[in-house]
Order: C-alpha cells, then sequence, then structure tokens
C-alpha cells in the first residue's frame, strides 16, 4: 500500500493531488444538482464555452493564468445569461439554446486558442495538466470548494425544493431564478477550479460520475450529497495513485477510475443496478407473486 501513495511524499505532486481533491468536492456537489435536474448538456455547454473566453484573454493578456480563468469566466457567465433570454425571448428552450451556443462558441474558441498559441496550447484546454498545476491553483480550488460547501449549507433546502419540485418552490415565494442563476455561477466556478487540472473534456467527468454513480445508490438528497464528494475524491486519489504508479496520464486516469465505480455501480447497486433489476422479477416468480415490478 506504501507504495500507492509514495506521491504524497512529493510537494509537486501532493500539491496536484489537493488540487483536485478540492476541485471534486465542489464539483461533487454541484454534480447533484445537475443530474436532479437534468442538466448534464448545461454543465458541457458552460465547459466548451469557457474556451472562447480563455482565448480572447489569450490574445488580449498573454499566458496570463488569472486572466485565462477571468476570461473562461466571463464566457461561461455570458453564455448561461444569453442561453436564459433566448429561452425567454425566442421559442427556443434553454437546453436548445445552450447546445446552440455552446457548439457556436466552442468553434470560435478553438480558432482563437489557435491563433493565440500552437496545438499543444489548444490541447491543455481541452485535457488539462494535472502535474503542472502551482499554489495559485490549489488555493483557487480550496476557494471555490469552501464557498461551494458554504453555499449549500446556507442554503440547503432551497436547493432541494429547486432541485426537485421547482413549480412549488416558486408557489411558496421563493426565489427561484435567484437559486437557478447562482446554480449556474457556482458550475462556472467550479468549472474554472478543474480546469487547468483536468481541461475542459475531463473536466465534465469529475461533475457527472461521482453525482451518477451516488445517485444509483442514495435515496436522500443529504446521503447524495455527502456519497459524490466522498466518491470523487476516492476517485480522484485511486486515478492519481494509479497514473504514478503505471507512468499513466494522470487526468484521465483520475476520471477513468471514476468511470469505473460508476460502472460497478451501475450492476450491482443492490436496489437499482442492473443484477438486481434482472433478478428482481425472477425472485418474485419463484415465490409465487405474478404482478409486474414498477418502480419510479
Amino acid at each position: 500500500m506504501s507504495g500507492w501513495l509514495d506521491f504524497l511524499s512529493d510537494p509537486g505532486l501532493a500539491r496536484a493531488a489537493a488540487t483536485c481533491a478540492f476541485a471534486a468536492v465542489g464539483a461533487g456537489l454541484v454534480g447533484c444538482v445537475l443530474t436532479a435536474r437534468r442538466l448534464a448538456l448545461v454543465a458541457d455547454a458552460l465547459a466548451h464555452s469557457l474556451l472562447p473566453g480563455a482565448g480572447v484573454a489569450w490574445l488580449l493578456f498573454g499566458s496570463s493564468m488569472t486572466a485565462l480563468l477571468v476570461g473562461g469566466l466571463i464566457a461561461a457567465l455570458a453564455t448561461a445569461l444569453g442561453a436564459g433570454l433566448l429561452a425567454r425571448l425566442t421559442r427556443l428552450k434553454e437546453d436548445a439554446a445552450f447546445a446552440a451556443l455552446f457548439s457556436a462558441l466552442f468553434a470560435v474558441g478553438v480558432v482563437l486558442v489557435q491563433r493565440a498559441g500552437t496545438p499543444v496550447d489548444l490541447l491543455r484546454f481541452l485535457f488539462g495538466e494535472v502535474l503542472a498545476v502551482g499554489p495559485a491553483d490549489l488555493r483557487l480550488a480550496a476557494t471555490v470548494a469552501t464557498l461551494t460547501v458554504a453555499g449549500f449549507g446556507l442554503f440547503h433546502r432551497a436547493i432541494a425544493i429547486e432541485c426537485f419540485d421547482p413549480v412549488f418552490h416558486r408557489a411558496i415565494g421563493g426565489r427561484s431564478a435567484l437559486i437557478h442563476s447562482g446554480l449556474l455561477v457556482a458550475t462556472a466556478l467550479n468549472l474554472i477550479a478543474a480546469l487547468h487540472a483536468l481541461g475542459i473534456v475531463l473536466a465534465l467527468g469529475l461533475f457527472m460520475l461521482p453525482a451518477t454513480t451516488a445517485y444509483l445508490w442514495c435515496e436522500r438528497w443529504g446521503a447524495m450529497l455527502v456519497a459524490s464528494c466522498a466518491i470523487a475524491v476516492a476517485g480522484t486519489f485511486i486515478g492519481f495513485a494509479a497514473s504514478c504508479r503505471f507512468a499513466l496520464p494522470s487526468g484521465p486516469s483520475i476520471v477513468a477510475a471514476l468511470g469505473a465505480l460508476f460502472v460497478l455501480s451501475a450492476l450491482f447497486s443492490p436496489r437499482h443496478g442492473l443484477v438486481a433489476r434482472l433478478r428482481r422479477p425472477h425472485r418474485h416468480l419463484r415465490e409465487g407473486d405474478t404482478h409486474t415490478v414498477c418502480e419510479r
């Protein structure tokens, strides 16, 4: 076991692992909201819309990481606002508006990044570079994770109602639009925190895989939030340790570890797993119960 944890003795590797772990906590919480609200496409759209903002910042300010992150954040928030306006002012639904905007913006972003740098720079945006994270990335990830945890703690009830019954939330006078906007901002901030380490493509896995895995095991909202964070952090360290042990790329290894946990859960979750679902009708037939089992 000590061989798997040897990377913690190296300051650079330990910092990279801690950065990914902090990013995993925030992503695990936000991912639960995206799963419950069926907004996975929104996270994908916001992730891809980071690219043009970062490209413009690179053209204006050079390779300053602060400028790149701020540019990406502005682009993501502009995408969220633009999709909301399109949904309100046209016949488009919000998911269609997000899909249209992120497709166009991502293409513009690729052109801008290629114009500003080299293909290697584009690959860093797409897939990250975990081992290149510095102290500033660690502080950013820790700050965003702390703010996300605090926000979920302060507005836990409002977030839960908004996720599962937004119509009721508005009916009782809840600030549904404000909560929805705050969740979009939290999504954008956590994407920014994970950008340098995992990149645009892999960061989405840090949001969706732990949340969907927790969803297969948990029946209560609070338990799902805790389980998602725990799975995200565990998968992060498993993937990082495996990447160091077998000389594999760290970002893909982290997401692959989370993917493996998801597949195992989808197969063997005792209540919602595929094996349990396939065996359940046979068990009822053996017991003489001829009624069809239907679970919602």
